[in-house]
């Protein structure tokens, strides 16, 4: 079960948010998000270092790790207009692979049964496999549509011998049952990988994928937009899974595969940010954050502020609110437009 520790990453919470044990229902019952971390880089092919995502996530930050922290632009508090708690990290051994992806699996299917929605930090991409098959098994297989930010497609079949590694976690979801090939949507691919044959089975499960040429081309709004309307259809719930190497390694460069050509951060902070609004969020990853490759921890940063954005965008679709990038902070006359009204 989760927990906190040396092996695990420094004795934090996320900004200062309140704990949980997944083995005691009463510390979540009434949570809206339960954040985990899954330590975890033994499915990597290149450069490790992802374990150690999840206390680096956690921890960076400049400001007090008191449980709060207002969004500008949505004038929302995600900390506090939401019952965020933070359950520790699950143990995961890079010699277990099956046991630390059954140990995560688990414990994203608790959060999900009690109706929260899990965050968990990575951890490589390996851990999609068992955190959107968590959430699978609360809202049904086939039920929840998967909006995927990456370089890479990590649709491989056997790589360096076997099954899983974070190269091939999106084939086993579609492969199982547990995601649809025709509600996977994924972002921001580019580069030399993979070739023919892993596309051809792509095509065939009919899955969706905005190269980013693409999004180049057409624009990230436009490409966000018809994602959108493919994900909410004939499925319940959406789960977005966001590996940092689809950002630019100019502005990640604290990842283990990086590939140029990316989005900025601003892109990627806007998207998330618009998604969690707009869409009834099941389940948010954000993978493949390596402390070790990171200069003056850019990554961790964007890494942090990826989940502060999801929590934001949710509380503020709870509240209501529509997506409007253009209103102002403060507009020239005294008044702060959409800020929350006493009484």
């Amino acid at each position: 079960m989760p927990r906190y520790g040396p092996m695990f990453g420094p004795d934090v919470t996320f900004l200062g948010v309140d704990r949980c044990t997944l083995d005691e229902p009463d510390t979540y019952r009434d949570a809206d998000v339960v954040i985990v971390g899954a330590p975890f880089d033994g499915g990597v092919c290149h450069r490790p270092g992802t374990r150690f995502g999840p206390s680096a996530i956690r921890s960076t930050d400049y400001g007090a790790h008191d449980g709060s922290r207002p969004s500008l632009a949505l004038r929302v508090d995600g900390l506090r207009d939401l019952r965020v708690v933070d359950a520790g990290d699950v143990e995961m051994f890079a010699g277990d692979i099956e046991g630390s992806i059954a140990a995560i699996e688990e414990a994203v299917a608790t959060i999900a049964a009690c109706g929260a929605v899990p965050i968990v930090l990575g951890g490589d991409h390996t851990i999609a496999l068992p955190d959107i098959t968590g959430v699978a098994r609360h809202h049904g297989f086939g039920r929840v549509s998967v909006i995927h930010f990456d370089a890479h497609a990590d649709t491989g079949d056997i790589e360096f011998g076997h099954l899983h590694g974070h190269g091939q976690p999106m084939r086993r979801l579609i492969e199982s049952g547990a995601a649809r090939g025709d509600r996977f949507l994924q972002m921001g691919l580019r580069g030399y990988w993979p070739g023919p044959e892993t596309l051809d089975w792509m095509a065939d499960q009919k899955m969706r994928s905005y190269e980013m040429s693409e999004i180049v081309s057409r624009g990230l709004d436009a490409c966000l937009e018809e994602a959108m309307a493919l994900a909410l259809d004939d499925c319940d719930a959406v789960f977005l899974s966001v590996d940092v190497d689809v950002v630019d390694p100019g502005m990640a460069p604290g990842t283990g595969t990086p590939e140029p050509g990316g989005l900025t951060s601003r892109q990627l902070l806007d998207a998330v940010r618009r998604l969690c609004l707009e869409l009834p969020i099941a389940g948010v990853d954000v993978v493949e954050v390596s402390p070790p490759y990171d200069h003056a921890d850019i990554t961790a940063y964007l890494g942090n502020r990826i989940v502060l954005e999801a929590l934001s965008g949710m509380a503020a679709r709870r509240r209501g609110d529509v997506w409007n990038p253009a209103r102002p902070l403060l507009d020239g006359r005294g008044t702060r437009p959409g800020a929350p009204r006493a009484g």
